[in-house]
């Protein structure tokens, strides 16, 4: 009798690219000071509007071109990384702690525990989040921390919702019973045999998070709810591009790109994830 083999699995191609891009992305933002050519608040308006370099009237050194206060773009994209990824880990982080927890414990005990948490996830999810965020952001006062606070405090209830659905399908299946026949106490089931194969899902659902997590900074940014009006940020500088665009094209442009391909990059390393990790999957 032939023994089946397993055969190989091949390299997920979206998983390598999103991870190598966010880790690009994330290098430049840590070592900003080392790999950005200029200071992004140093002004000069003799090289305003500056044309990226590939452009007649480009400035040598100049690679991205400059905004309407002569500022380096390229420079100003690579500390606004630093906001963005912190508050995607900081905020993703917290979300995803809170949710996966109080999710966990509803989906595997169901009962009294399940229709609580399931009642403030309804209430949470009534307030509209973007406009909640922008109501907590001026509550809390503009900064950082009010950012993350802010995410944090809405996007608990993505986590709660999904891990809980996964939590009440894993509780069913027979190695849950084969665990408590085994003389293992409820909580150590769920910790020990549940909680691993909810796993793949919370990370799956952690990257995305991260994702959502950079569009809400730099939708709040973009509305000057954010940092500092003089720290670069991604939604701010999309806020002032779109002041020039018939001047300046590539002040609009070039952080809608940073911005659209780190999203886009969040969500397909998390897929990746997922498909590879998921012993279903698998």
């Amino acid at each position: 009798m032939v023994e089946a083999r397993q055969l190989p699995r091949r390299a997920n191609p979206r998983l390598w690219l999103a991870g190598g891009w966010l880790l690009a992305v994330l290098m430049a933002a840590i070592f900003a000071p080392l790999v950005a050519p200029h200071d992004p608040l140093a002004q000069d308006l003799m090289l305003e509007r500056l044309p990226p370099f590939w452009v007649t009237g480009a400035e040598p050194g100049y690679w991205l071109g400059t905004d309407s206060l002569g500022r380096d773009l390229l420079s100003r994209l690579i500390y606004g990384g630093r906001i963005a990824f912190a508050v995607a880990f900081a905020a993703a982080i917290a979300a995803c702690l809170t949710g996966s927890a109080l999710g966990l414990v509803a989906g595997y005990f169901g009962g009294w525990a399940d229709r609580i948490v399931s009642r403030i996830v309804d209430i949470w999810m009534a307030f509209p989040p973007v406009l909640f965020a922008i109501l907590l952001v001026a509550v809390l006062g503009t900064g950082l921390s009010s950012v993350i606070i802010a995410i944090a405090v809405i996007d608990w209830t993505r986590f709660c919702r999904v891990v809980r659905a996964e939590a009440m399908s894993q509780a069913r299946m027979d190695y849950v019973e084969n665990a408590r026949i085994a003389g293992f106490s409820r909580i150590d089931v769920m910790l020990r045999e549940v909680l691993p194969n909810v796993l793949p899902t919370i990370v799956a659902l952690l990257s995305l998070e991260m994702g959502i997590a950079v569009i809400v900074e730099a939708i709040l940014s973009f509305v000057n709810l954010s940092i500092s009006t003089d720290d670069p940020t991604w939604g701010g500088m999309i806020a002032e591009g779109r002041l020039s665009i018939h001047q300046a094209w590539w002040v609009l442009v070039f952080p809608l790109i940073m911005l659209i391909l780190t999203v886009l990059s969040f969500s397909q390393f998390g897929e990746g994830l997922k498909s590879r990790f998921d012993p279903v999957l698998r």
